[in-house]
């Protein structure tokens, strides 16, 4: 039996044994922590170079060619490290609410297992199945547990990611029908090898609904509106499961599928791409700016950072990929401690409203050292594993494409393309960050304390190992990222 399979069980036996009446908390964080040990074994006992390890695979519809497959290369153990480490640093952030306890946390219990089985998933239907039983959860958080005005929040967010899931089934659906008479199949590994051998052919309607059914559930620009205000509803922990892994799923799935499997469509689609990507960046930044919270300033954040990870992808070479490959970690863990810290003022203070805060450094310095560290890795400062991301990203980026013009009378004219254009202005966008971020930090930590805010309590206990533990992850990857990017090459991705 695959290590896999425990990994996916372990939050739904701590599931079953929440909602028949063990003790809520303690199970989550039992389970949590086991996960991630688990999957630092595994990373402990993986082979570099070797594919797709740990595999276990039982036909279920053999006439469909579905599978229950599992199985883990370089790129999906990262996932799950990310996974297993923000659902840690989540159930240990927790607020236990007064009413249904247990349900809340069984509800973190079961996006773990969708976001771990998504990962951990080499047969695509399987893949898709996941993802859907981890967004079940996400709208009951946020509708029961949120606040503001959840409920049109989370009506919001099920109506985007009900269209988005549905466009992409048909694109899956279709990837299946491309494939030759007899040997379609939805295990990816099978999948690639047709490509590979040249048999799937005309896949360009096929890329376009995985590009927009993957892109309305990663918030690609313009289908982006529901992330900024499902995250300021969600209750923190919701918060960081979603926007810290299960966003992922998106970006992990187009690098997964469409690089390996379609490449000349992602190619061809490639300029369209780029248009949408800077709309992420420098649109979306503008829209941050202008925020006046900061539960808002954080969805629209995650939302602007999507565009550097597509921008990755976009580029299609092995820099930029492994650039957009870390991001996904990098983005992951930072904005799953900003929401931490976020969701700890909300609960000192009960407001985000930039106006109503500040001066929180001289009641609270432990805590403004940790958001300012979690700031300044979201901005991509050298030392944070953010910065080693976009750095990738951009080099790979610059680097891609053909000239915008041609060479006039036999004379080399100088010129940028459509990749270095957007590269200029993915540059552009982390001065944007910089500007949000930093005025954030200064609104909330400077400047005088108000005599309400003069007995805030310090961050301590639980809360503080977990940020604490996610900032460090975020240190020591930033130190040393040839790990994880030795990791992201080891996988089957590259055209």
């Amino acid at each position: 039996m695959s290590p896999l399979l425990f990994l996916i069980l372990i939050p739904i036996v701590a599931t079953a044994f929440i909602l028949v009446g063990s003790n809520a908390r303690f199970t989550a964080l039992a389970a949590s922590i086991t996960n991630l040990f688990f999957v630092l074994t595994l990373l402990f006992v993986f082979q570099r170079g070797a594919g797709y390890q740990f595999v276990s695979e039982h036909s279920v519809i053999p006439d469909l060619g579905i599978s229950f497959t599992l199985g883990a290369d370089g790129l999906s153990l990262m996932m799950l490290l990310l996974s297993t480490l923000v659902t840690l640093a989540a159930v240990a952030v927790a607020k236990t609410p007064a009413k249904n306890a247990n349900w809340f946390y069984a509800c973190l219990m079961l996006i773990s297992t969708g976001v771990i089985g998504a990962f951990a998933s080499i047969d695509l239907f399987f893949f898709y199945m996941f993802h859907e039983l981890a967004l079940i959860p996400t709208f009951l958080l946020i509708g029961i547990w949120g606040s503001g005005d959840r409920q049109a929040a989370a009506w919001k967010a099920t109506i985007y990611l009900a269209l988005g899931s549905f466009v992409l089934l048909l694109g899956l659906i279709g990837l299946y029908l491309i494939q030759p008479e007899g040997l379609r199949s939805f295990d990816l590994r099978k999948i690639i090898d047709l490509a590979n051998a040249g048999l799937i052919t005309d896949g360009a309607w096929v890329y376009v609904l995985l590009l927009v059914g993957f892109g309305i559930l990663v918030s690609l620009f313009p289908f982006h509106t529901w992330a900024p205000q499902a995250y300021a509803s969600a209750p923190a922990p919701a918060a960081m499961l979603h926007a810290g892994v299960l966003k992922k799923f998106g970006l992990y799935g187009l690098i997964r599928i469409a690089v390996p499997v379609l490449p000349d469509e992602v190619a061809q689609f490639a300029n369209i791409l780029l248009v949408l990507l800077v709309g992420n960046i420098l649109y979306v930044g503008y829209v941050t700016i202008a925020q006046r919270k900061l539960d808002w300033m954080l969805g629209y954040s995650s939302v602007m950072h999507m565009g550097y990870i597509f921008l990755g992808f976009a580029a299609l070479n092995i820099v930029s990929m492994t650039g957009a490959s870390l991001m996904l970690f990098a983005h992951g863990v930072s904005i799953a401690a900003l929401f931490a810290l976020s969701g700890e003022i909300r609960e000192r203070t009960g407001t985000l409203d930039f106006s109503e805060l500040g001066g929180f450094a001289k009641a609270m310095p432990a805590f403004s050292l940790f958001f300012g560290l979690a700031a300044m890795a979201s901005i991509g400062l050298p030392g944070f594993v953010n910065f080693a991301g976009e750095l990738l990203v951009f080099f790979g980026a610059f680097a891609g494409g053909t000239p915008l013009f041609a060479v006039n009378d036999g004379v080399e004219v100088f010129a940028l393309n459509n990749y270095q254009i957007a590269t200029a202005c993915a540059v552009w966008g982390v001065v944007i960050s910089a500007i949000y971020m930093l005025r954030a930090y200064r609104r909330i930590f400077f400047g005088p304390l108000a005599d309400r805010w003069a007995g805030l309590p310090e961050i301590s206990g639980l809360p503080r190992v977990a940020v604490g533990g996610l900032i460090l992850v975020m240190l020591v990857f930033g130190f040393f990222p040839q790990f994880l990017v030795r990791l992201i090459t080891t996988a089957p991705l590259w055209p």
